[in-house]
């Protein structure tokens, strides 16, 4: 396995060569597009996404993300003859290269400043239900289904933090029954057990996971970046630990501007525009 080079900002310059990205607006789209596969992801796509979600750390245009796939479908996972079978010949060194990998891109996704938003249609199965998970918040349409697949080729459902991250997302028992099955969950299923955010129209989870993103960069960004790190960081903490950190969070976003223009905004009985300083 090779390391791919990090992304240098400014990321509206840069053409990922294995899925699309656009930039409009401070939301940054992210589309897997490789539809006739159902979007699998291959080696070289795991690391060109890790790089790009790192590379979003730095990227101060952006104040949301947005990631869905092109087809009907989200992901299928990884893909079986780029991926699956080139593994069963790896050395454990160059297996755990790529565990690793893998794993980089969910601790880029969590340790990015802007929220990540799943627009999932269709198949959202093995590393694709990863990618979702792993995003701050989830839009499933009509008919998507989610699903676990890691036993099913003979795999623990421990991967890329799904065990850590699943429960608190669903429920640990839930979540040992996805893990321990890799059986489908439905759309309206995972809207029930808190996967999902909202449920939308067959077709319209795009365009429902834009529009929330656009509520997201239209509030104050600044505390929106703190308040995904202080979720991500709050895992590890005991709640009086945890009140500390919050108060200090709290205390810098009061020096922000956008919490005088709130101020102002509500005497003058008006609603705020924020800037994000």
């Amino acid at each position: 396995m090779t390391r791919q080079n990090a992304i240098a900002a400014p990321l509206g310059d840069f053409r990922p060569a294995h899925f699309g990205l656009s930039l409009s607006e401070g939301i940054a789209t992210i589309t897997l597009d490789r539809p006739e596969k159902k979007n699998p992801l291959t080696f070289e796509s795991y690391a060109e996404l890790r790089d790009t979600f790192r590379a979003l750390r730095y990227e101060e245009s952006v104040a949301a993300v947005v990631i869905t796939g092109a087809g009907g479908n989200f992901s299928s996972g990884g893909d079986v003859f780029e991926i699956i079978e080139p593994l069963t010949r790896m050395g454990a060194a160059d297996l755990h290269a790529f565990t690793a990998m893998t794993g980089d891109l969910v601790k880029e996704m969590r340790a990015c400043p802007q929220p990540v938003v799943a627009a999932v249609e269709g198949i959202c199965a093995g590393a694709g239900a990863i990618i979702a998970m792993a995003s701050d918040l989830r839009v499933a349409a009509a008919g998507a289904k989610v699903a676990f697949l890691f036993n099913r080729v003979g795999l623990a459902g421990c991967d890329m933090g799904a065990c850590a991250i699943l429960p608190r997302l669903i429920g640990q028992g839930r979540a040992s029954e996805l893990l321990y099955t890799g059986r489908f969950m439905t759309a309206e299923e995972g809207e029930r057990w808190g996967f999902f955010n909202r449920l939308a129209p067959a077709g319209g989870a795009l365009a429902e996971a834009q529009a929330l993103a656009r509520s997201l960069v239209a509030g104050p960004t600044y505390a929106n970046g703190l308040t995904k790190r202080m979720l991500h960081m709050e895992w590890a903490m005991g709640v009086d630990a945890a009140i500390d950190a919050e108060a200090v969070a709290q205390a810098l976003c009061m020096k922000t501007q956008d919490f005088r223009r709130a101020f102002e905004a509500f005497a003058e009985k008006r609603k705020p525009i924020f800037a994000g300083d």
